[in-house]
């Protein structure tokens, strides 16, 4: 999510324009920051985006399968475990105070397999700073619950045919752009989520911008 300008990594930031369906042509920019592209990214994107993007949204994407693995075997060992701690220690509890002064907007995957604690964290930090933020969870993606229902059913890898492994670290469904933008809708400052398809990040601000501005 980076790109090198000489010799200096500078943070990508995206701008869409969305046109407005009225008698007038009137066009909208609406400017998303992508300040993370894997868990252990530069942290140096974040701080930019915020103080000099100029922009709406800020989106960090964390999550691979490996990494859903990894958080899974923390929650298994504490379980207040299981999102990554780099986007409360390492952006919002530096940037928070920034964050909601600029009214951007936050989306991150950041929840991994503990998106509930994640909130809860940043919820009270908030509050230590006395920064009032409205937090939205997007749940669903976790079919841990759902491995003896499935294996039961007979599913099969779709390439080899073969039945499910006996032992399953993780089990997540990719979550859509439209929870997101449904948590944008009803006024959410920063939307917490766990395994969503990456361009659901940045898709979902649009989603939500276009029917802010055509319905």
């Amino acid at each position: 999510m980076l790109r090198r300008l000489r010799g200096q990594l500078q943070p990508k930031v995206v701008s869409f324009y969305l046109r407005r369906f009225t008698t007038a042509r009137v066009y909208q920019s609406c400017r998303v920051g992508c300040a993370s592209g894997f868990w252990g990214d530069t942290m140096c994107a974040a701080p930019q985006l915020v103080r000099h993007g100029n922009i709406d949204y800020l989106a960090f994407d964390y999550l691979s399968e490996i990494t859903m693995s990894l958080l899974t075997a923390a929650k298994q060992k504490n379980p207040e475990f299981g999102y990554t701690p780099d986007f409360i220690h390492y952006v919002m509890t530096p940037l928070l105070a920034e964050i909601k002064q600029k009214n951007i907007k936050v989306l991150a995957n950041a929840g991994g397999v503990n998106p509930h604690q994640c909130a809860k964290v940043l919820a009270q930090l908030a509050a230590e700073k006395g920064v009032e933020l409205n937090i939205a969870v997007v749940e669903g993606d976790d079919l841990m619950p759902k491995v003896k229902e499935l294996r039961d059913s007979g599913i099969t890898s779709m390439d080899s045919q073969a039945c499910m492994p006996s032992a399953i670290q993780s089990m997540n469904a990719y979550l859509g752009a439209y929870p997101l933008a449904r948590c944008l809708d009803h006024g959410a400052d920063v939307v917490i989520s766990g395994r969503c398809v990456d361009s659901a990040l940045v898709l979902a601000p649009l989603i939500h911008e276009v029917r802010l501005c055509c319905y």
